[in-house]
C-alpha cells in the first residue's frame, strides 16, 4: 500500500523515461501506468520499469478492457494484467467507464447510455473484472462529448453502477469540470450527490478551452485554475486521497511536473491539518 500521509502521483509514460529513472526517490508518491502498455514488454524498457517499480509505489490504470462493450471481456488481456500486477506489486488498479472497442480498437473512451440495462451490463462485467484480478478495482468518471442516450442523468448512473458493481470510483477532477462545462451541470452539486465511501482516487489533468461552453479533455497542458479548485472541493467532501497528474504528450521539463505534483501535496497537507484540528475540537 502507499504509505505516504500525502499521496500525489505522476503518470508513468515512455516519454518521460529517462527523467523518471533521475528522479530523486521521494520526488512523488507514486507512479501510475497503463498496463496494456506494458504488458511483455522486455529488454531495456521492462528494466527500466522494474527499477521504478522497485523505487516506487506503482498504480495501474486500464485502457482496453472495454467494460460497456457487448463483446465478451478479454480474458486473455486479465490473466497478462493481474500477472503484471502481481508481478510489480501494484497498490491500486481502475478502469475507465466506458467502452473502447466495435469489431476492433477504436483508441477512444466512448461514452456509455445511461440507462437502466447498461447499469446491469456494465456492473456485471466489473465484477467479473474484479473476480479475474482478484482485487476490488476503481471506475473512473469519463469525458463526452455526445451524449448517446440518457434516460438518466450522469450522476444517477455513475452513482447506480458502483452501488451494482460494488466497486470504487476514480474521480477525474478535470473529466468531471469538463463534463460540467460542456453539458452545463453544477460540478459541486455532482461532488455532494457521490458516496463518500466509494471515492478512492482522483485525477487531474490539464485541458483545452475551444470556448466558454467547449473544454476538451487533452492532459497536454498543465492543470488550470478552476480543476485545481474543484480538486480543492472534492478534498473538502471526501478528504485526502492518493491523487494522480496525468500528462500523456507535450512533457515539460520534470520540475515544472513536480512543481503541479508538489501543489497536490501542499492541498493534501492543508486538508490534512485542518482535519487534525477539527477532531482536536471535537475531543476538547
Amino acid at each position: 500500500m502507499i504509505e505516504s500521509h500525502t499521496t500525489a502521483g505522476l503518470g508513468l509514460r515512455r516519454g518521460l523515461l529517462p527523467a523518471l529513472l533521475a528522479m530523486d526517490d521521494g520526488a512523488v508518491d507514486f507512479l501510475e501506468l497503463a498496463p496494456d502498455n506494458w504488458i511483455g514488454v522486455g529488454g531495456r524498457f521492462g528494466e527500466q520499469l522494474s527499477e521504478l517499480a522497485s523505487r516506487f509505489p506503482i498504480s495501474a490504470h486500464g485502457l482496453s478492457l472495454s467494460l460497456g462493450d457487448v463483446a465478451p471481456l478479454d480474458m486473455e488481456l486479465l490473466r497478462r494484467t493481474r500477472e503484471l500486477n502481481e508481478r510489480l506489486g501494484v497498490v491500486m488498479y481502475s478502469e475507465h467507464l466506458s467502452y473502447t472497442a466495435d469489431d476492433g480498437q477504436l483508441y477512444d473512451l466512448m461514452p456509455i447510455p445511461f440507462t437502466d440495462e447498461a447499469i446491469k451490463h456494465v456492473a456485471a462485467r466489473i465484477r467479473q473484472v474484479q473476480d479475474a484480478l482478484g482485487r476490488r478495482i476503481a471506475v473512473e468518471n469519463v469525458s463526452y462529448y455526445a451524449a448517446p442516450y440518457q434516460a438518466l442523468t450522469e450522476i444517477d448512473f455513475i452513482n447506480a453502477v458502483l452501488a451494482e458493481a460494488d466497486c470504487d470510483l476514480l474521480l477525474d477532477v478535470n473529466n468531471l469540470y469538463v463534463n460540467s462545462i460542456n453539458h452545463a451541470y453544477d460540478a459541486t452539486d455532482f461532488l455532494a450527490r457521490l458516496p463518500t465511501e466509494r471515492v478512492a482516487q482522483y485525477h487531474i489533468a490539464g485541458h483545452y478551452d475551444e470556448d466558454i461552453d467547449l473544454k476538451i479533455d487533452t492532459h497536454g497542458a498543465p492543470v488550470k485554475d478552476d480543476v485545481w479548485t474543484l480538486l480543492d472541493a472534492a478534498y473538502r467532501r471526501f478528504g485526502v486521497r492518493p491523487t494522480l497528474l496525468e500528462r500523456d504528450f507535450n512533457f515539460p521539463p520534470l520540475h515544472e511536473l513536480l512543481l503541479e505534483t508538489g501543489r497536490i501535496r501542499t492541498m493534501q497537507l492543508t486538508h490534512l491539518d485542518r482535519d487534525r484540528l477539527l477532531e482536536q475540537s471535537r475531543a476538547a
